[in-house]
């Protein structure tokens, strides 16, 4: 027995359902006496070619679908605002335990005493100590004692000559400034357009010029009047260098100011001793540089640098580029990493959790060092961050680029 269901092209409703009587149909199969046989073959078989009825996806049912959708979800909500509850849980406990870590708080240890921080003390002098200096920190030439540089009085009647010189392996900005007879390196700098005078390379040319100075680029407005009275030198002196005949300046042209110097900020920029904070992001500031109390006894003391507080695990940053002098553990300053700069300066990143670098190594200014961590003597997740400047502490907050 085969039952064959067609439905033709306009047997079709405006809902999309077949005119076909299906219910019925299948009610009729089912009350068929047949042998057992027979009947299992129909059922199994015919009835399911009988009830299938393709019909298109219409936009009513596609909305229907979605309200339907809708309501299980607004239904179970609850289950799906328990199952982001619990998913989330984890971070928001992980998150609350890193911002509460960052907030020092008091522990118990044992006394520390006064011998080791007076060993550790002199460690960081030994290392930051420095000979050979050549320059000062205004820039000034030095003799190999110490001592400023004797360079005879720049006669600003001369007009200003300029001569060149081809760098070679070894030379320094200080050494080529003594050659040449000048006192300051300001001069090649300003002159040179030198950004960073650790980057000075064998076979780079420089102009020297034969005396003191730096170079202005006049702007619009310019006088040499109101270039007299910025940097302190008289009309005649710039007339007389420059050897102009005429007080009217234009756009463009390039003086030379005799006997004037780099300012401190632009000084230090060029000599690559600008610091960088040690670390990024929102950080509180929980201990000056300078005289406190100590945060275990009460008692007032020096503290050698600043405390940056912060959770632990956060990345520790070289502040300028050197070399790392020494990496090691005391129990005052947990784990620490000590970098070697120029001129003389030496940084102590001290009590972190973990430090990443190696005694010997070179890094840059901004290289990660160490993560921040509660190590030594500590009363909470922070960074101890300590300059010495040729054997001399330094307030980090007066090197520190803001």
């Amino acid at each position: 027995m085969e039952i064959i269901s067609y439905v033709g092209a306009n047997s079709r409703n405006q809902d999309g359902f077949s005119n076909l009587k299906i219910r019925p149909l299948l009610k009729r199969l089912q009350s068929i006496e047949l042998p057992l046989k027979s009947r299992r073959n129909a059922r199994f078989s015919l009835a399911p070619q009988a009830c299938v009825v393709r019909h298109p996806f219409s936009l009513r049912d596609f909305l229907i679908s979605a309200g339907n959708a809708v309501d299980f979800f607004v239904k179970n909500s609850w289950a799906f605002a328990l199952c982001i509850a619990t998913a989330a849980t984890p971070f928001l406990v992980s998150a609350f335990v890193a911002w509460h870590s960052s907030f020092a708080t008091g522990v118990s240890l044992e006394e520390i005493s006064a011998v080791e921080i007076e060993i550790l003390d002199k460690a960081m002098n030994d290392f930051a100590l420095e000979s050979g200096r050549e320059i000062d920190e205004n820039g000034n030439v030095l003799n190999a004692d110490g001592s400023s540089a004797v360079v005879p009085a720049a006669d600003f009647r001369q007009k200003v000559t300029f001569s060149e010189y081809k760098v070679r392996s070894g030379d320094t900005i200080s050494g080529i400034s003594r050659k040449f007879g000048l006192s300051n390196i300001s001069t090649l700098i300003a002159v040179n357009g030198i950004s960073n005078v650790r980057q000075l390379k064998s076979g780079q040319n420089l102009k020297i010029p034969s005396a003191d100075g730096l170079v202005h680029s006049v702007k619009s407005g310019d006088s040499l009047s109101s270039l007299s009275v910025k940097y302190g030198v008289t009309v005649e002196d710039l007339l007389d260098v420059n050897d102009l005949e005429s007080q009217v300046l234009t756009a463009g042209q390039i003086l030379f100011i005799p006997g004037a110097r780099l300012s401190s900020e632009t000084l230090r920029m060029a000599m690559g001793e600008l610091f960088t904070w040690p670390l990024k992001g929102s950080w509180r500031l929980t201990s000056n540089y300078g005289r406190r109390a100590d945060p275990f006894t009460g008692v007032t003391s020096f503290h050698t640098g600043i405390d940056m507080a912060m959770p632990s695990g956060t990345p520790v940053y070289s502040s300028m580029s050197g070399k790392i002098e020494s990496v090691g553990y005391t129990n005052i300053f947990g784990n620490y990493v000590i970098i070697k700069h120029v001129n003389g300066y030496q940084t102590l990143y001290a009590h972190l959790t973990k430090s990443l670098v190696k005694s010997g190594q070179n890094v840059a200014q901004g290289a990660k060092i160490g993560l921040v961590g509660s190590t030594g003597y500590s009363t909470g997740p922070h960074l101890h961050f300590t300059v010495f400047k040729n054997g001399k502490l330094v307030d980090p907050m007066t090197v520190l680029k803001r």
